[in-house]
């Protein structure tokens, strides 16, 4: 059996490539799924040829979220015992990054690990994002939509709440007028709207989707210091808990340990050369 179930993961260049795989249910999230992605995610990191990570979903959809006969088996009494808490209770891994200020103490929960990881991550909205599936894409740092996608929250209509972190995740991005708005209504809005507010940072035409997204991440594997990316997006995520004067303070310490790392050396002397450059992450 692939170590990978509801889920396809490859290699295309320094682009790790994770696609959710059950295009039958528009992807919806699934036990097997909730594994496999932790299990690829560490194989992206410990692979030091991927330096950006895609994910993006099979089929016209990216994820419906969770998969309704999961749903229909929760009770209250076993809450702890749901098939996806045990899936996310035994693929453990640390994926906590040795570079820049340290996140780990500020995102738990299910998805929290994504931030610790420090490549890149980048959700690729191929088409409907809903509930869970909405939430996950939420964890990603960078999020593209093809203009075919639709966004729901989703968790009004079924009678839930803002799960997972979205009620903190959310208005980090849009605010809280519109967080609201999106959480209470469960209405469904459009790739151009999410743009709108902020929710993806960029819409591509659905024919060229794809092709314009891994575009946008082979720039970021070919043209920029692994390293540099792994500290900052460490700075980013670290500095929504920090005031001005503690990220000046990491800000200013980060800089003095790049002068002294290869990639730094390597910046200048492709600049002054004219040349590509070839940074290694060191």
């Amino acid at each position: 059996m692939s170590q990978y179930e509801d889920l396809i993961y490859e290699v295309k260049g320094r682009v790790g490539l994770i696609t959710l795989n059950r295009p039958d249910r528009l992807n919806a999230w699934t036990a097997a799924m909730e594994k496999s992605i932790k299990r690829a995610l560490a194989a992206a990191v410990q692979d030091d040829a991927v330096r950006v990570i895609v994910i993006t979903g099979a089929g016209r959809g990216f994820c419906a979220g969770a998969d309704m006969g999961l749903l229909q088996q929760i009770k209250p009494a076993n809450w702890e015992d749901r098939e996806l808490a045990q899936a996310t209770r035994e693929e453990t891994f640390d994926f906590r990054n040795d570079l820049g200020p340290d996140v780990t103490p500020h995102y738990g929960g299910r998805f929290g690990y994504l931030f610790q990881i420090r490549k890149p991550i980048i959700a690729a909205i191929n088409g409907p994002a809903a509930g869970l599936g909405l939430v996950f894409a939420l964890y990603a740092d960078m999020r593209f939509a093809g203009s075919d996608a639709k966004f729901t929250t989703a968790f009004a209509q079924r009678g839930l709440i803002a799960e997972h972190g979205i009620s903190w995740l959310l208005p980090h991005l849009v605010g809280p007028a519109h967080s609201l708005d999106l959480l209470l209504s469960a209405r469904k809005f459009t790739a151009a709207e999410a743009e709108r507010m902020g929710l993806v940072n960029k819409v591509f035409e659905q024919e060229t989707f794809m092709g314009a997204v891994m575009d946008y991440a082979t720039v970021l594997a070919e043209t920029v210091s692994p390293r540099s990316m792994a500290v900052m997006k460490a700075q980013i995520w670290k500095a929504l808990f920090q005031g001005f004067n503690e990220a000046l303070e990491v800000g200013d310490s980060e800089m003095q340990k790049s002068f002294g790392t290869a990639d730094f050396k390597e910046g200048v002397a492709h600049f002054v050369e004219k040349r590509k450059a070839n940074f290694t992450g060191k």
